[in-house]
C-alpha cells in the first residue's frame, strides 16, 4: 500500500503541470499549424484566463494555503478548460470576458481587427531623396 500511495502522490504531482502546461503547449503549437479558427480562439481564451488564474493565485496566496484542496480545485477547473470535451476556455471568454469588453468599447472596436490600421503619415520637409 505504501508504494501505490508513493505512486498515486507523483502522479498528482505531475498532473498540474501536464494539464495546466504541457497539453496546452501542444494544443496552442497545433491550433497555430491549422487552418481553423475555433481552435485559436480556444486556446488564446485558455492562456488569457491562465493567466489570470495565476496571477490572482500570486495575489491571494496568504488566503489560498489555507484551503487544503486549492491545488485540487485548480486542478479541476483547468481540466475544465483544457479539455476539449468542454471547451470552457472559449466558453468562459464568450460568454464573461467578451461581454464585458463590448460593453466598455462597442461592437465596432472588435470589427475587423485583422487587417492593420491605416495611418497616413506626412513626411517631413527636412526629409531628403
Amino acid at each position: 500500500m505504501g508504494k501505490f500511495l508513493t505512486v498515486m502522490t507523483h502522479l498528482h504531482t505531475l498532473a498540474g503541470p501536464s494539464v495546466m502546461l504541457l497539453y496546452p503547449l501542444y494544443a496552442s503549437v497545433v491550433a497555430i499549424e491549422s487552418t481553423s479558427k475555433l481552435d485559436d480562439e480556444q486556446w488564446l481564451a485558455y492562456w488569457i484566463l491562465y493567466s489570470f488564474l495565476t496571477l490572482m493565485e500570486m495575489l491571494l496566496q496568504p488566503m489560498l494555503q489555507w484551503i487544503p484542496i486549492w491545488y485540487d480545485l485548480k486542478l479541476a477547473l483547468v481540466a475544465w478548460l483544457v479539455l476539449p470535451q468542454f471547451r470552457g476556455a472559449a466558453f468562459i471568454y464568450e460568454k464573461f470576458v467578451r461581454e464585458k469588453l463590448i460593453t466598455k468599447y462597442g461592437a465596432r472596436y472588435f470589427r475587423d481587427k485583422s487587417s492593420p490600421p491605416k495611418v497616413s503619415v506626412k513626411p517631413s520637409e527636412d526629409w531628403t531623396d
